[in-house]
């Protein structure tokens, strides 16, 4: 997979319900790109439903954990829109609290690891974040 895949997913995760033409205006590509992605993405079993769901990896060597966010200004929703496009997180969810945000992550080794975690850290309206791994079951 490669980064438009990435960006397909995305925004599948965003609005697994958006056309090939909506898609491929937010991708900048033509709509005939987006549907030989979609289709091999399908084929290939990475997308398993529209509801998005994907391939579980069964790799023991998948990272996880959660990354605790704190926000700085006032557009939260925009923040949390941005962040929920990233492909490194399962899931994002609002809290209360010392942190404004908590963030699944789950990415298949250390170098996406390093790329989620340094790219959401310089994005526009992060204030601060902190980032556990998880070890392995208790």
């Amino acid at each position: 997979m490669d980064d438009l895949d990435h960006r397909l997913i995305a925004e599948l995760r965003v609005n697994a319900r958006s056309t090939i033409p909506t898609l491929a205006k937010l991708l900048g590509v033509a709509r005939g790109t987006v549907q030989t992605r979609m289709d091999r993405l399908i084929a290939n079993g990475t997308i398993a439903g529209f509801t998005v769901r994907l391939k579980e990896h069964t790799s023991a060597d998948q990272i996880r954990g959660v990354m605790m966010i704190e926000l700085e200004g006032r557009n939260l929703k925009g923040a949390v829109a941005a962040l929920r496009k990233n492909p490194g997180f399962a899931a994002v969810h609002t809290t209360h609290g010392l942190w404004d945000l908590i963030a699944e992550i789950e990415v298949p080794d250390m170098s996406e690891f390093n790329r989620l975690v340094t790219g959401i850290r310089v994005m526009e309206g992060i204030a601060k974040s902190e980032t556990h791994l998880f070890l392995g079951p208790a």
